[in-house]
C-alpha cells in the first residue's frame, strides 16, 4: 500500500476532552501489559518520525502506568565505535523483548536507511541492502511470536520550525534542541525521498507502518495510544485468570 505522507498534514486540533480520554486509554494500556505479563506475549513498538514531532511525548502517556519491571524505552542515537565495528542490526539485538516483555525504540535500524543514507554515514550499496535485512530481521521477530508496531509522526516544516522556535524559549527544552535539528532541517526534499521509499520497501505484511498526523500533539498522542490499544487487543489474550487456589485459601485463613 502506498502511503502518501501529504494526506497527514491537516494538524487538526482535538475535539474531544484531552484529559479524559487520555486517563481512560492509560487506564486501558494498564490493564492490556497485565494481559501481556499473564500471557507471556511479547512486543516491540517502534517510533520513527521527524525531529520534534512528539515521539518523546507521546512514548511517555503511553507508558506512564505501566509496570516498569516488564518495559524499556530505548532512545536510539549514533552508534558507538564498537557498533559501528560490526553489523548496523547488531546493537539491536539486545533490545528486543523477551516473555513479558515490551520494548519501545526511540528512533530505531530504520537509522540505515534514513538519517545514514541521507548524510552519507554507509554506502548507497549499504542501505539499499538494508532493505531485505530489516524485513528478514522484522520477520523473525514474527516468527517467534513477537508483535511488532510501527509507527511514524509526521510533521510539516512549519510545524517543525514552531516547535523548535518554543523550544529554545523554554529553558527546560532548550536542551533538546541540537545542531543536528538544523542540519537534517536543510535536507528535508531528501529526508522525504528516503522516508517515501523505506515505506514502499518496508510496509510488510507482518510489520506495517502506521503514519499519524503529528500537527497537533494533543490529537497525536490520543490517536496513537488508539491505535496501540486496538494493536495489542488483537495480539493480546483478554482472558484474566481465576485467582490461585492456593492463594486464596491462605488469604481466607489471614483475613477470614
Amino acid at each position: 500500500m502506498t502511503i502518501d505522507l501529504t494526506q497527514y498534514e491537516r494538524g487538526a486540533e482535538y475535539d474531544g476532552n484531552y484529559a479524559r480520554d487520555l486517563k481512560r486509554l492509560q487506564r486501558r494500556l494498564s490493564e492490556l501489559q497485565s494481559l501481556h505479563i499473564i500471557h507471556g506475549c511479547r512486543t516491540l513498538i517502534i517510533f520513527e518520525g521527524w525531529d520534534a514531532a512528539g515521539k518523546g511525548g507521546a512514548i511517555k502517556r503511553m507508558t506512564a502506568r505501566w509496570d516498569p519491571r516488564y518495559f524499556e524505552v530505548y532512545p536510539i542515537s549514533a552508534p558507538t565505535k564498537e557498533e559501528k565495528d560490526k553489523h548496523f542490526l547488531w546493537r539491536f539485538w539486545n533490545k528486543l523483548p523477551g516473555s513479558r516483555e515490551i520494548s519501545v525504540l526511540d528512533r530505531s535500524h530504520y537509522g540505515r536507511v534514513l538519517v545514514e543514507r541521507v548524510e552519507g554515514f554507509c554506502s548507497e550499496a549499504d542501505w539499499r541492502r538494508g532493505y531485505d535485512e530489516i524485513n528478514e530481521f522484522e520477520a523473525q521477530q514474527g516468527d517467534i511470536g513477537t508483535k511488532i508496531i510501527k509507527i511514524f509522526l509526521h510533521v510539516t516544516q512549519e510545524t517543525q520550525d514552531a516547535v523548535l522556535k518554543e523550544r529554545l524559549e523554554t529553558p527546560s527544552k532548550r536542551w533538546k534542541v541540537t545542531e543536528e535539528d538544523f542540519r537534517n532541517r536543510g535536507k528535508r526534499s531528501d529526508y522525504l525521498a528516503a522516508i517515501e521509499e523505506m515505506f514502499e520497501q518496508t510496509n510488510t505484511r507482518w510489520a506495517p507502518w502506521k503514519v499519524f498526523d503529528a500537527g497537533n500533539q494533543k490529537a497525536t498522542r490520543i490517536a496513537v495510544l488508539q491505535h496501540i490499544v486496538a494493536e495489542l487487543e488483537e495480539h493480546v489474550p483478554q482472558e484474566f485468570p481465576e485467582a490461585d487456589a492456593a492463594v486464596v485459601k491462605l488469604a481466607k485463613s489471614t483475613f477470614g
